[in-house]
């Protein structure tokens, strides 16, 4: 992974709420709230939260004396996120790194984390984090993308992408939130962390944006992949957009577009 695949800052933490969140991570936030309320939790802790679309499907199924602790390493997303949610006295927003939590062992009852082990620079070691604060009967519930074949907007982005760019085609989404989808990497590593119960589920859903534009603006300008254009040449961040439009009208029509995603869905205990 690319140091520039972990930055969320400038202009992407608006792109990546308004364009990214509704076209793809809204419906799996909505199931992973529903998997951690099914606990009633008295304490959650949330990591990688990003604009904190989990945290406002979650917050208003959790009980009325639950504590949640919302963090994420970027700080500007953290900002962000709070900005979009109302006052909710139960809500702890910290920046924190999940390689290395500030929290005494043994003080959550979940511990979730939606499209965020991804990034993490050693799994190992944030999934041994999430083990260590987790009290007993605890879960960690997270998940991860699919390969990047089984998702369609981000393959279609991908490849027009690096036709601008073909002797050096950025690979953001291959490399980092698509790459990290063997199941069986994925159960060792957790095994490695310290967790033996490990449920592991595939989950389709369909991936909808009022316009092929919309999507491909979504992909080029409100994730990372932004700045590995701006870093080749940014005066083609433009070009690069238009033929991801192009790309994904010619695969999906033109006017409101639908598209497959995918995703592993993990609960695990220790």
């Amino acid at each position: 992974m690319a140091e520039s695949d972990k930055v969320f800052a400038g202009s992407i933490p608006k792109f990546y709420d308004t364009l990214m969140v509704p076209l793809i991570f809204e419906a799996y936030a909505a199931d992973l709230a529903q998997r951690v309320a099914t606990y009633s939790p008295g304490s959650v802790l949330e990591t990688a939260a990003g604009s904190g679309v989990v945290t406002r499907a979650l917050a208003p199924r959790l009980r009325d004396d639950a504590r949640y602790v919302v963090t994420d390493l970027n700080q500007p997303m953290l900002d962000y996120a709070a900005t979009r949610q109302g006052f909710d006295r139960r809500i702890e927003w910290r920046q924190a790194d999940a390689l290395a939590l500030p929290f005494e062992t043994a003080s959550f009852d979940v511990v979730c984390c939606q499209f965020g082990a991804m990034f993490f620079p050693d799994r190992v070691a944030g999934y041994a984090e999430a083990r260590r604060v987790l009290r007993q009967g605890g879960r960690f519930v997270f998940s991860v993308w699919d390969r990047i074949e089984e998702n369609a907007f981000a393959d279609d982005v991908t490849n027009a992408v690096a036709t601008v760019f073909p002797h050096d085609p950025p690979r953001f989404l291959a490399r980092t939130p698509h790459g990290y989808h063997d199941i069986a990497l994925i159960r060792a590593e957790l095994r490695g962390a310290g967790f033996n119960d490990i449920q592991i589920e595939t989950h389709e859903k369909v991936s909808r944006s009022p316009s092929a534009h919309h999507a491909a603006t979504a992909y080029c300008q409100g994730t990372p992949l932004r700045s590995e254009i701006e870093a080749r040449d940014a005066s083609l961040l433009q070009r690069a957009t238009e033929r991801a439009t192009a790309a994904i009208a010619r695969r999906h029509g033109e006017g409101p577009v639908a598209g497959k995603i995918q995703a592993h869905v993990i609960v695990a205990a220790p």
